[in-house]
């Protein structure tokens, strides 16, 4: 036990797009190197969620000691924050009795509130969302640009200034601290004990796309159908506002017949 707590640790991190081979790299090397897996995925981190998410059986979660995968109710809040806080007791941890560990999923968001820590904002009074609202209305999205443009230029050159969501976010920052929004982007990375090998995996596009699409009718033959419909009473629920389930809940709404949800 004190050689493994003495030696060095590593954190393997496993990204790619959905359907690119994330799930079978990482159970090839958790069984080589015998080490557990966190999943990094905000969809399969709840317990309703399993053919529409792709979750992986639970003899497959066994068997990689995977964590963070049937955590949570969809009733639950959840966010980045929480999974950062989650992951990083777990990981601690696992490092106990481990050399490795696995840290594997697509949502990058995730990926990055363990590898980097997320950047933190000061809480803004609602009156400013609601004055910066108000001027959207009033003037056009034009007007909340040309004052982003003026507060804080760096951001605005990188922001999509056609994302009105974005740009009162970072609006309200600006006029209730005084300093900008970018300022509040470059605080100090996380200091780890252990050093990450990210592994990024690729696909040809076309190539993605084809085994994407057959994943989706290979959903639907496994039951994805019956098991949204299982869901639909909640469909105004957070955690369901995501590919794959809004779909057919407008197909069950009848806005969309099942072969446009389906494509």
């Amino acid at each position: 036990m004190a050689n493994v707590r003495q030696e060095k640790k590593y954190l393997i991190v496993i990204s790619g797009p959905t359907a690119v081979g994330k799930t079978s790299l990482t159970f090839k090397l958790s069984k080589h190197f015998e080490c557990p897996v966190i999943s990094a995925d905000s969809r399969q981190v709840y317990k309703e969620m399993n053919i529409g998410t792709a979750k992986p059986s639970a003899q497959e979660i066994s068997a990689s000691m995977m964590k963070l995968v049937d955590h949570i109710s969809i009733q639950d809040e959840y966010n980045a924050g929480i999974f950062e806080k989650e992951a990083d007791a777990i990981i601690r941890n696992i490092f106990e009795d481990n050399q490795f560990c696995i840290l594997s999923g697509g949502t990058g968001l995730y990926i990055k509130a363990v590898c980097e820590g997320l950047n933190t904002f000061p809480d803004v009074p609602k009156h400013i969302i609601a004055e910066l609202t108000a001027d959207l209305n009033k003037y056009g999205i034009q007007s909340l640009r040309d004052e982003l443009k003026t507060k804080d230029p760096s951001y605005h050159e990188i922001v999509d200034t056609n994302n009105p969501h974005r740009l009162i976010r970072a609006l309200s920052i600006c006029r209730h601290t005084g300093k900008t929004f970018s300022s509040f982007l470059n605080g100090n990375k996380k200091k780890h004990e252990y050093k990450i090998i990210k592994i990024v995996l690729e696909r040809d596009r076309e190539e993605l796309y084809d085994i994407i699409n057959q994943r989706v009718l290979d959903m639907i033959d496994e039951g994805l159908t019956k098991e949204v419909r299982t869901l639909y009473p909640h469909r105004l629920l957070k955690a369901l506002q995501t590919v794959g389930y809004k779909e057919l809940f407008q197909h069950f709404d009848g806005i969309l017949r099942l072969e446009e949800a389906i494509n």
